[in-house]
């Protein structure tokens, strides 16, 4: 059955209500030659058009309930290529119920493109699953791939696309976590966010032993139309190259490059707020930023009271990702979830990205079914109608990049003891090298422009083998504080940048 989670579906639901648009395909279009530069130029020419939202599956298909969607299933032994000696195999998924719009699906072989079209019999069912028309704008709503990851012979997923522009990945030991999407458009803003779609989608037929699958989409939404090509490679990490051509119909003032979508439920800086067994839930703890000028920034997620965005202003980032450090069952103490084999997704810039800014949206949420984070790069300039915008970057999902900085690891956070007012943050930074001198030998700098902190106290702990820094501020009246804190040795950083927000 589809890996797909309540969750998941609900994540990408107001995405798939959103209205999404190409025209309907025909039969003329099954076959036909097939090439980057000419999707390229369907995405040009579609810009210079109206925009016009796609037909909608048939009714009953839209009035599918969760329960009844999940008595559906594709049937794996049936998928694309499963009787070649391709090195994929590819499985489709139904749909209707939060995916309204079916998107069309093709393979490439030899430059020559040939339409896949929905076919019901594909899938099996139970005795529970409702009887659907097969008449009608019908197709998939997106596919998975497979391949050999690490025992032979068998094809395991490792990538899904569906949804909107969303898709996901995992590296060969992790559970799906978070996700990715073509684009963002306008998020958080208070007129609504616009969800861009992939509305078809070229795969090309991989020959035998091929490491790596080819995956072109095209992209459409009232406000801009573009043309992408994924170069997948599964492993330890799997790894996407991502090349774009956007064609903006309107002014985009507001554009998210490389969108990253996670869940931050709680930790222990935000745990007294829930009643809940485990001592975390979450996809992602937080911000991993390296900035143009070579500094590595660590922000850990919050679930706030109310809607946040923070800007981390800049000039040709050098990369930018959603991590997920706790790594111990004990984190979290969840046996079906597996929050500790959550991916990490890293986004790294190929090119001068310009100026602007890593944003960060973090939207209250009080289930783990919500996907609140949001990351992604904004250009400080907007984008006029009619501009062409080239990207190309790498996106790593699976472990943490190596930043060569011993890492924070765990933030907490309560009041001061024994009657004094404010608050008290303590920061663990991980075991290194660099700390063989111990705390004596190393400088601690805390900083914030909204109030002072004490100087800082910094201790060995005995169970991480690392450091912890402690120190407290007292906020008085305000309801948010920014701070700021790293340890150097010798004037030279010897940890990452620690930066917190704290709201009332």
């Amino acid at each position: 059955m589809s890996s797909l989670t309540r969750r998941s579906f609900l994540s990408v639901a107001l995405a798939s209500t959103s209205a999404l648009t190409f025209p309907h395909v025909s039969m003329a279009d099954v076959t036909s030659p097939f090439s980057f530069q000419g999707l390229v130029e369907r995405a040009r020419e579609l810009a210079t058009k109206s925009y016009r939202p796609r037909p909608k599956v048939p009714q009953d298909w839209l009035n599918l309930s969760y329960d009844e969607y999940q008595t559906i299933w594709f049937r794996g032994k049936d998928a694309l290529w499963s009787n070649t000696d391709r090195s994929y195999n590819v499985d489709y998924f139904l749909p209707g119920l939060y995916f309204p719009r079916a998107v069309q699906i093709h393979t490439i072989v030899d430059g020559q493109a040939q339409h896949q079209p929905f076919d019901y019999s594909l899938f099996d069912k139970t005795d529970k699953a409702p009887e659907l028309s097969q008449e009608g704008d019908l197709g998939y709503s997106g596919f998975r791939l497979r391949t050999e990851l690490s025992e032979p012979g068998e094809k395991r997923e490792f990538c899904v696309f569906q949804g909107a522009s969303y898709f996901r990945a995992i590296g060969a030991t992790n559970d799906y976590g978070l996700s990715a999407r073509g684009l963002a458009l306008k998020t958080g803003d208070p007129e609504g966010e616009e969800f861009p779609d992939f509305v078809e989608f070229w795969l090309e037929a991989p020959s035998a032993g091929q490491k790596n699958i080819v995956v072109y989409a095209l992209l459409d939404s009232p406000s801009v139309t573009g043309a992408y090509r994924f170069n997948i490679v599964p492993g330890t990490a799997c790894v996407m190259d991502v090349e774009a051509r956007l064609f903006a119909r309107d002014e985009l003032p507001h554009v998210g490059i490389g969108p990253l979508t996670s869940m931050f439920l709680f930790d222990a800086t935000n745990r007294s707020r829930f009643d809940d067994f485990r001592p975390a839930v979450h996809d992602s703890d937080g911000l991993l930023i390296e900035n143009g000028n070579g500094e590595v920034l660590w922000r850990p997620l919050a679930n706030p009271a109310k809607l946040q965005i923070s800007s981390f202003v800049d000039e040709n980032p050098r990369g930018f990702g959603l991590m997920q450090r706790a790594r111990k069952f004990s984190d979290f103490a969840d046996l079906e979830a597996n929050y500790h084999k959550r991916p990490c997704l890293w986004v790294e810039p190929k090119g001068d990205w310009g100026k602007g800014a890593v944003t960060l949206v973090e939207i209250p949420a009080d289930k783990e079914i919500y996907d609140n984070i949001v990351a992604y790069w904004r250009p400080r300039e907007a984008y006029a109608p009619g501009t062409e915008i080239d990207l190309s970057y790498r996106l790593s999902w699976g472990q943490e990049p190596d930043m060569q900085l011993p890492r924070a690891i765990d933030t907490a956070a309560g009041a001061r003891i024994f009657g004094e007012q404010g608050r008290i943050m303590t920061i663990d930074f991980e075991a290194s090298p660099l700390f063989v001198d111990g705390p004596d030998a190393l400088d601690i700098f805390i900083s914030s422009p909204h109030v002072e902190t004490s100087e800082g106290v910094l201790q060995k702990n005995p169970e991480t083998g690392g450091l912890r820094l402690a120190f407290s501020f007292d906020p008085g009246e305000r309801d948010h504080v920014e701070l700021r804190a790293q340890l150097r040795k010798d004037g030279q950083p010897a940890t990452e940048v620690w930066l917190y927000r704290w709201t009332t």
